[in-house]
């Protein structure tokens, strides 16, 4: 049984969930409205099995199910015209959740993300994010979470070169899971199909590959 926050984030983020076999293109609203991030996210999709919901904005439903229907195969590389952002980019990859993070000991404090010495990436959220220093202040790692609704929660990490291969990136995942699960949310993971260090981190972090995709329309 899929997890009720889960299934309500779906709802929530998409403007549907679940939907019966094939594309469903539906209206959303937030498609037309900033994101976490303050910027936009005009297009995005969730597939699990052979169902799958693609959000736009209600301005654009009609055009995207004419190129659903004419040119199917063409679809997320005629995304971004078709939502009116020609310049924007596709990104399309796995979809992941946990509900059991792995038990790996922290490594993280939280922190601002005003902090002095964090990469420009982690200065996106407005809530503490999760950091790791060396002894002398080096920033090392670090995780944010993307708070999309109440229900589901969106984590992303980043490590310093120097600093891979240590498992930092791994433990931060399931630390901030925890987190998120304590607030009342369910975390999930995103990540590009050919990006197989982020794979390892999220299966190390206890968030299994189920087969489930995502895909959508980003800022550059």
């Amino acid at each position: 049984m899929l997890d009720r926050r889960l299934h309500l984030h779906l709802a929530t983020w998409l403007g549907q969930w679940p939907a019966g076999p094939g594309l469903h293109v539906v209206a959303s609203q937030r498609r037309a409205e900033p994101a976490w991030d303050g910027r936009l996210r005009p297009a995005l999709a969730v597939q699990a099995g052979q169902s799958a919901v693609l959000s736009v904005a209600p301005e654009r439903v009609a055009a995207i199910r004419s190129l659903v229907r004419s040119t199917p195969d063409r679809l997320l590389a005629a995304l971004p015209e078709a939502v009116g952002l020609p310049d924007w980019c596709v990104h399309d990859g796995l979809f992941r959740w946990s509900r059991a993070p792995a038990p790996l000991p922290d490594v993280g404090e939280w922190t601002e993300s005003t902090a002095p010495g964090l990469p420009p990436w982690l200065r996106l959220f407005d809530r503490p994010v999760l950091v790791v220093r060396a002894p002398d202040g080096t920033y090392l790692a670090g995780a944010g979470i993307k708070r999309h609704d109440a229900y589901g929660q969106e984590l992303a990490v980043g490590t310093a070169p120097a600093a891979r291969g240590r498992g930092l990136a791994r433990r931060l995942v399931a630390q901030a899971a925890r987190r998120v699960l304590d607030e009342g949310a369910v975390p999930t993971y995103l990540h590009e199909r050919d990006n197989h260090a982020s794979a390892r981190v999220a299966e190390a972090a206890g968030f299994p590959d189920r087969g489930w995709r995502a895909y959508g329309v980003y800022p550059r």
